[in-house]
C-alpha cells in the first residue's frame, strides 16, 4: 500500500481521485492549496504526489520547484490543462515524472500511478525513480531533460522526449501504437491518427535509423 498525496483545490476532482486510489488499496491525503501540499510532500512519508497546476497559495510549478530544490525525489504526476503545451513542457522541465491532461479517465491515471510507484521501488537503493535511462547507446537524463546518442547530445522536443522515455523504459519490448498513443498523447487522442508513426520517424532521424525497430502488425521496439 502506497501513501499518495493529492494536491488539488477542486474538491470534486480531489475526492474522485482519492476514492479511486483508496479502492485500489492506497492511503491518500488531500491538500487543497500549494503551501499545505508542499508541507505534506516534504514530510517524508509520501510515496507519490498527484499535483494540480492551478493552486491557491503557490501554484503547482512553484511547489514542484521547491520540492526538487530541497532534494525530494518523490515521483510527481502533474495535472495540466488539456490545451496547454506550455504547462506540459514547464512541468516536465521542472522535474515532474509524468503528466495528465484534464479532463482524464481514472483508469489511465491509475495505470500511471502504478508505473511510477513500480519504477520508484525498483530504482537502485529504492531511493526513487531512475534519473538516467540507458539503452542501445542512447541516454536520457530525466532531471535535465537531455538526450545523448553515443555521447553526442541531441535536441528533442517535449513530445519526442516523452516518447523516447517510454521506449527506453521498455527497451527490448514491443509496444503497440495504441500503448504509445495512450501514454504519450492520452486516451482521448484520435486512435486513427498516424501521429505515433510520425514521431517514431522523428526519433529515428535523431537517435539513429536502427534504434527503433518496426514489428510488423504489432508496433515498435527500442533495440537494446
Amino acid at each position: 500500500m502506497a501513501h499518495i498525496l493529492i494536491v488539488e483545490d477542486e474538491e470534486r476532482i480531489a475526492s474522485f481521485v482519492a476514492k479511486g486510489l483508496r479502492a485500489e488499496g492506497h492511503r491518500t491525503t488531500i491538500a487543497g492549496n500549494g503551501h499545505a501540499g508542499l508541507d505534506h510532500a516534504l514530510a517524508g512519508d509520501v510515496d507519490l504526489v498527484v499535483l494540480d497546476v492551478g493552486l491557491p497559495g503557490i501554484d503547482g510549478f512553484e511547489l514542484l520547484d521547491q520540492l526538487r530544490s530541497q532534494g525530494s525525489r518523490v515521483p510527481v504526476i502533474v495535472l495540466t490543462a488539456r490545451d496547454s503545451v506550455t504547462d506540459t513542457v514547464t512541468a516536465l522541465e521542472g522535474g515532474a515524472d509524468d503528466y495528465m491532461p484534464k479532463p482524464f479517465r481514472f483508469a489511465e491515471l491509475s495505470a500511471r500511478v502504478r508505473l511510477r510507484l513500480r519504477q520508484a521501488t525498483t530504482a537502485p537503493g529504492g531511493a526513487g525513480p531512475l534519473d538516467v535511462l540507458h539503452a542501445g547507446g542512447i541516454e536520457l537524463d530525466l532531471r535535465t531533460r537531455r538526450a545523448t546518442v553515443a555521447g553526442r547530445e541531441v535536441e528533442l522536443s517535449a513530445r519526442e522526449f516523452a516518447l523516447a522515455e517510454v521506449l527506453l523504459r521498455n527497451a527490448g519490448q514491443v509496444l503497440s501504437r495504441e500503448q504509445l498513443l495512450d501514454h504519450v498523447w492520452g486516451l482521448d487522442f484520435d486512435p486513427g491518427s498516424n501521429v505515433v508513426d510520425v514521431y517514431v520517424g522523428y526519433l529515428r532521424r535523431k537517435l539513429g535509423a536502427d534504434a527503433i525497430a518496426t514489428v510488423r502488425g504489432m508496433g515498435y521496439r527500442l533495440e537494446r
